[in-house]
């Protein structure tokens, strides 16, 4: 078998390279040594050569520095600010007049007059003291409730005309309005829909508030928007039990849908 023979374990002879280095080396030291004395001009130094012999530089302590005044308008959050709350009148002080030294005092209007001064007191209660960075407002607070409106926009849920509770239920109808309106998702609609045919959608309620025959009586022409009347129906039920004195086990009702931004 033979051996592998490694060529990096021969010694190379450093008798054919030796000359060569050692002229490449001393060629470099005489030419650092050469370089010292020949210049080819003036040596331009750099710096100013009397920086060391300059005069003395006077310094005056002053007590603040000018800055540039960095004025904005006020942040009423971050600063503490006035009240507009209106504050109670205050009493005016009455004079009190001295008293007769000859006069007799009556114990039972002494009683009347301490009595007076106490209700006078409980009239006006003391002004609540305000926490810091409190703001008022003078608008009024914003109304938000479903008996002012039963969806966002100008959208509009309503139940036909041949309602069968009539006025005698009418609180019952109410709130049948007010579930289906709060389920109808109108924003899960393309925003560039502004508005839609009305869509009718009837449906029967039994006596414990279940639904059942749901059907599509008119389309608006937008698949989206009539699945999502059909959808605010479905996610609305079961309703509350009819009442107690409707004198069916179930009602037919019918819902009118229209989408208007």
């Amino acid at each position: 078998m033979a051996v592998h023979h490694d060529i990096l374990d021969d010694r190379e002879p450093l008798g054919r390279f030796l000359p060569y280095s050692i002229g490449l080396h001393l060629a470099l030291f005489a030419a650092v040594v050469s370089a010292r004395w020949w210049q080819p001009g003036e040596v331009q130094p750099w710096g100013d050569p009397r920086s060391l012999g300059g005069g003395a530089v006077a310094i005056t302590p002053v007590s603040r520095i000018p800055l540039p005044s960095r004025g904005g308008p006020e942040n009423p959050v971050a600063n503490d600010t006035d009240s507009r709350v209106p504050q109670p009148p205050k009493p005016e002080p009455r004079r009190q007049r001295e008293p007769d030294p000859d006069a007799i005092t009556i114990k039972g209007r002494a009683r009347t007059a301490q009595r007076q001064a106490i209700e006078s007191r409980k009239r006006y209660r003391p002004p609540e003291t305000d926490r810091p960075n409190q703001l008022y407002s003078e608008a009024g607070a914003a109304a938000r409730s479903p008996l002012f409106g039963s969806t966002s926009g100008s959208s509009r849920v309503n139940v036909g005309s041949g309602s069968p509770f009539g006025a005698r239920f009418g609180y019952y109808e109410a709130l049948l309005r007010q579930r289906v309106a709060e389920k109808w998702r109108t924003a899960d609609i393309d925003p560039r829909l502004e508005s839609a045919p009305p869509v009718i959608v009837t449906f029967e309620i039994l006596r414990n508030g279940t639904v059942r025959g749901l059907r599509l009586m008119q389309r608006s022409g937008n698949v989206v928007v009539d699945y999502s009347a059909q959808r605010a129906i479905v996610e609305a039920s079961p309703f509350p039990p009819l009442p107690a004195g409707f004198d069916r086990d179930s009602a037919v009702i019918e819902f009118w849908f229209q989408l208007k931004r």
